[in-house]
């Protein structure tokens, strides 16, 4: 079953306001009730003269509405500022809170709970409180007491506080009531300790072990067992069930696993608060085992459910049965919802936001092998009133009659009943109320006040507010005296529009004479005085006399006639051409005494001309005199301009026609009358010619191959402006067209019209044979033939294909074969009768479904030469270093299967060919250089010739083994000499080790700071005399050279030289790199002195 009581909002328990403030604003506090809100139908109002909008909503809400939690309650400051606006005009209390349903826990420590009223109005409203109908004497009661319009209940009890609560508001207009709110407490009381009995059953049969929960409320609560001991829980299947219901436990067939103690678990959804109940033990009897038997339903939702539209339902039903039974549902009238949902191992069916249109009786049926039985209820939606049309704030004269109605949906059909000032309103003489409806008949002032209507069914209750005032006043004007200027030959309409209440008697007077109607001064039913062509002789000093019971007013007009005001425009009529400028001139004659205004429309619209991008500029150059200059005219501009001029007494309109020249508008819808394989016949409409006829028509087409819109070849040829078809021709057969034309005419070319549909032409023989027909290469045997595809654009229609024909040289008879793929561009014949290289005369025609189209030139084509067919000779390899290994062959001997390049493959002794590298040449090169090879390591080493066929077959392997290892120790300890620009650079012989290729001397590197050339001087011997450059650094490094390669580098040694200083001849300078120093400076400078010899 849904619960009503789901969209809570808890309500702190507070000693103040402040702590009030703090629970609102989700500080954590101690929750003290569970506070339910509703939509308020009369938080908002709107004032105007005459009503005042009471009601904001559509519909209302009643005591079960639950909204969002997230609405807050407005402050009496904040209500102050936002209508400080209205303030200054009386009205009736209209709430901007009323209280709230609200469950209150009662294991607070705080016995306090705070029911919530507050109310706008001018004076500004009192509040009182009743509970269940009876009023709260809040200052007898020390329990009681009021911060503005919320109600502080203290020592809160249910035996003395449960109910439902009403808040009153009151000022000099009216009284007004809220909608009840009902309080209720929540709580859960513990569970008897008296020992429950063992349950003993046989396996196989089926048991129901009773929760029996204690008092407590809400009714809904949360049931869960415990079995043995906590944490564990029952786990519901089709063997078990928990009724959230009856808070029962079912078990349709009972094993030895289920024997143990059950404990129920009861949950407080307000509180929280968690009982246990005594255990009941379960049992087996051991006099046998429980046979099959039919299904028996235990547990079932009740045979009529009530719940309100939009909450969840859950309807439960379950069975005792061996074997465990399985659980169907259906709806008697119709389908079950799709919406539902099947919970617990089919025991719950759940149908979320119930609507009116799921109402029915639904069936859920229980079956095993041994039978069947089944459970019918009624499920019934019920929908609290909401408001179709609420009644609204009114103003009415004494002795008119109020008519107010209000209407409400519900389901059952809601009943209305009327207050007024709080207080039931009953039928009387003059008062009637039928179905909603109020009728007060020959209003008095003892009406006025505050009247509530209130629309109720069984589940709710819903109230619409407004005020009803009933006006009583002496005629009063706003304006006196009003001057009205007239012209001579207009009607002129004079107003008498008194406030007052009950309407007054008026009387009129010209020149403290009465007014006395005729044929041309009428007296209109609204009391306006009308005088029909009216002259200088209607001037003169008229007076509106209003009277009623309350007093009486007078309105003096003072009405003068002049002569009207007449307006020329010029020029009338004017053509331009687009680009060219204009000026409008108006002149107007008036009567003097009166100024006069100018005002510019464009075909009837105003013309703004800070919008127009500078075009149009506005000139009075004299009061009686405005101009209008157009700059720079584009086609847009043309119309009919119009020259405004008004004063006080009259309002007179020119108006003018501007034409402005320009190219063309796009001509009407191309429509394709006749389509051939080259020519389309089109037709179209004139479009506008902006005043200069079309000279000639260009006709375009755009296709899919086309880049964008193309002009095409017509037939006349030119097309001229007179014309509205042609014909398109050279076009390409079997291509989709679109079509559009462009008019030109003297002053330019314009818009293009809008495509055509698209077409396609017919079909008809190829006329493009393929190009570039050419061939070689393939396989032994082969004849390969190419050539580059035909376009779709010109294959000209389905079924497209190439003929590929060719001959031997010397032979006359043609062989032709069919490549029915429009893609295609090789064929490739097979003979293997030709030798290689045989020359064939070639040509490629074209076919379509239509026929055969041309060839292409002759040309000839060699077959294929085939793979190589000899290896290549005299395989030679050299080892380089330990690393490199150098290959040399010869090619095999010229004929057919002539290699294009060749792959060298080498592997290490005892591996397969396979694991090793293939690396081929770049072309017809017969070298290698193999590189990143393992020292001291044998290899072998083949290679083959390869063409675009294929592979020739692979020479004889040879073997070779890679030199040992360059040494791996770096000289050591360098020392040199400085003598000059010279320095003797010498270092320890470095030795290999037996792994490791002898030392054949070493290699000596200069090279200057950031540059990357070095200098090598290569020597045999431990020792070298370098010449250095003058200026810069200089960096030294020293490698072993052997047949292994080269060794590590030395330490680097760093010389710094200043550019343009020569060393003395006779100064020495002796340096030695120390141990682990990686680099030494050395200034070779007169202004540094080093060891002298």
């Amino acid at each position: 079953m849904g619960s009503p009581w789901k969209p809570l909002l808890l309500l702190s328990v507070i000693s103040g306001l402040a702590d009030l403030a703090k629970a609102v604003a989700g500080r954590p506090v101690s929750y003290a009730a569970v506070l339910r809100m509703k939509a308020d139908s009369s938080s908002s109002s709107t004032l105007n003269s005459r009503m005042r909008l009471r009601n904001s909503q559509g519909v209302g809400s009643s005591s079960l509405d639950w909204p969002p939690l997230s609405r807050h309650r407005f402050s009496a400051l904040s209500s102050q500022e936002d209508y400080m606006s209205e303030e200054s005009e009386e009205f009736g209390p209209i709430f901007i809170q009323e209280p709230d349903d609200a469950i209150f826990s009662l294991d607070m420590d705080n016995k306090k709970v705070i029911m919530n009223c507050e109310a706008r109005g001018n004076p500004a409203p009192t509040y009182s409180w009743l509970i269940n109908g009876t009023n709260v004497n809040v200052e007898a009661d020390f329990r009681y007491s009021m911060i503005d319009g919320n109600l502080i209940i203290h020592n809160t009890s249910e035996a003395s506080d449960h109910g439902r609560y009403q808040c009153r508001a009151e000022n000099s207009i009216g009284i007004v009531m809220s909608r009840e709110a009902l309080l209720q407490f929540a709580y859960l009381e513990a569970f008897s300790g008296r020992t429950r009995g063992a349950v003993s059953v046989r396996e196989g049969q089926g048991v129901v072990l009773m929760c029996a929960p204690p008092p407590h409320s809400p009714a809904e609560i949360i049931y869960s067992w415990v079995f043995n001991e906590l944490p564990s829980f029952v786990a519901e299947d089709r063997r078990r069930f928990i009724s959230q219901e009856m808070g029962n436990l079912y078990i349709s067939k009972v094993q030895p696993s289920d024997v143990g103690s059950y404990v129920c678990q009861v949950k407080n959804t307000v509180t929280n608060a968690r009982v246990l109940s005594p255990p009941t033990p379960l049992t087996l009897k051991t006099d046998g085992v429980m046979g099959e038997y039919e299904p028996k339903i235990e547990a079932h939702f009740p045979q009529t459910v009530l719940v309100a539209k939009g909450v969840t339902v859950r309807l439960e039903c379950f069975a005792l049965g061996n074997p465990v039974p399985t659980i169907t549902w259906r709806k008697m009238s119709g389908n079950i919802p799709k919406k539902a949902r099947l919970r617990k191992s089919q025991a719950v069916l759940e149908i979320p936001n119930i609507q009116l249109e799921d109402s029915g009786s639904y069936e859920c049926k229980a079956e095993n092998t041994r039978g069947g039985t089944s459970y019918r209820g009624h499920l019934q939606v019920y929908t609290l009133p909401q408001w179709i049309s609420m009644i609204n704030d009114t103003q009415l004269d004494s002795g008119e009659q109020l008519r107010w109605e209000c209407r409400a949906a519900g389901k059952p059909r809601p009943t209305y009943r009327w207050m007024r000032n709080g207080e039931p309103l009953s039928p009387q003489s003059r008062v009637e109320m039928v179905n909603g409806e109020l009728i007060i008949h020959r209003l008095q002032q003892a009406d006025s006040g505050m009247y509530q209507c209130v629309a109720e069914n069984k589940y709710g209750s819903i109230y619409s507010s407004a005020e009803l005032k009933i006006l009583a006043s002496a005629p009063m004007f706003s304006t006196n005296p009003v001057r009205l200027i007239a012209t001579v030959g207009r009607d002129v309409s004079l107003e008498c529009r008194p406030r007052a209440s009950p309407k007054p008697r008026i009387t009129w007077k010209k020149n403290d004479r009465r007014v006395q109607p005729s044929r041309r001064i009428m007296l209109l039913r609204n009391n306006t005085l009308r005088i029909i062509n009216s002259s200088r002789t209607d001037e003169g000093n008229y007076v509106c006399r209003a009277e009623n019971q309350f007093g009486s007013a007078e309105l003096m007009t003072v009405l003068l006639v002049k002569e009207p005001m007449r307006v020329e425009l010029s020029p009338v009529r004017v053509e331009v051409t687009v680009g060219e400028s204009v000026v409008l001139s108006c002149k107007v004659t008036h009567d003097p005494t009166l100024e006069v205004s100018f005002f510019w429309l464009l075909n009837n619209q105003p013309l703004n001309a800070q919008h127009e991008g500078g075009h149009f500029e506005y000139i009075q150059t004299q009061s009686s005199t405005a101009d209008l200059m157009i700059r720079s005219i584009l086609l847009k501009h043309a119309g009919k301009y119009g020259c405004r001029a008004q004063t006080s007494a009259d309002s007179v309109l020119a108006e003018a026609e501007l034409l402005v020249r320009g190219p063309p508008g796009p001509p009407g819808v191309v429509i394709v009358e006749e389509i051939t394989d080259t020519t389309a016949t089109l037709s179209w409409s004139h479009g506008v010619d902006n005043h200069s006829p079309i000279t000639t028509y260009n006709v375009q087409a755009r296709s899919p191959f086309s880049l964008g819109w193309q002009t095409v070849k017509t037939d006349p040829d030119p097309v001229t402006g007179n014309m509205e078809s042609a014909m398109a021709v050279e076009l390409n057969p079997w291509v989709e067209y679109e079509f559009r034309v462009v008019a030109t005419n003297a002053i330019g070319t314009g818009d293009p019209s809008s495509p055509s549909r698209a077409v396609r032409t017919k079909e008809a023989v190829p006329s493009v044979a393929p190009g570039s027909v050419r061939g070689g290469n393939g396989r032994r045997h082969e004849l390969v033939i190419s050539w580059e595809p035909v376009s779709e654009e010109f294959q000209n229609g389905e079924g497209f294909g190439y003929i590929v024909a060719f001959r031997a040289n010397g032979t006359r008879g043609w062989k032709e074969k069919m490549v029915t793929s429009a893609d295609s561009t090789t064929y490739k014949y097979r003979d293997e009768t030709f030798p290689p290289l045989t020359p064939f005369e070639v040509r490629v025609g074209v076919y379509n479904n239509k026929g055969d189209g041309p060839f292409s030139g002759v040309v000839t084509v060699f077959s294929a030469e085939g793979e190589p067919r000899e290896p290549p000779s005299e395989l030679q390899a050299f080892a380089i270093s330990s690393s490199e290994i150098k290959v040399t062959w010869k090619p095999p001997s010229p004929g057919p299967g002539r290699p294009q390049g060749y792959e060298v493959s080498y592997w290490k002794d005892m591996e397969q060919e396979e694991t090793g590298k293939k690396p081929r040449t770049m072309g017809n090169e017969t070298n290698m250089l193999l590189t990143g090879l393992e020292g001291n390591t044998q290899y072998l080493i083949s290679v083959k010739g390869f063409n675009s066929v294929g592979q020739g077959p692979s020479s004889s392997a040879i073997r070779i083994r890679t030199k040992k290892n360059a040494p791996s120790l770096p000289p050591g300890n360098l020392m040199w000499i400085q003598e000059g620009n010279n320095v003797s650079l010498s270092w320890d012989p470095v030795k290999a080790r037996d792994n490791e290729s002898a030392v054949i001397g070493y290699k000596v590197l200069l090279r200057q700071e950031g540059r990357g050339h070095s200098q090598v001087t290569r020597t045999p011997n431990s020792s070298v005399v370098l010449t250095l450059p003058e200026g810069g650094t200089y960096i030294i490094e020293v490698r072993a050279v052997s047949e292994g390669g080269e060794g590590a580098a030395s330490a680097q040694v760093r010389l710094l030289t200043s550019s343009g200083v020569r060393a003395k001849s006779g100064q020495l300078s002796i340096y030695n790199l120390p141990a682990g120093v990686t680099w030494t400076a050395l200034f070779l400078s007169l202004m540094v002195p080093s060891f002298h010899f």
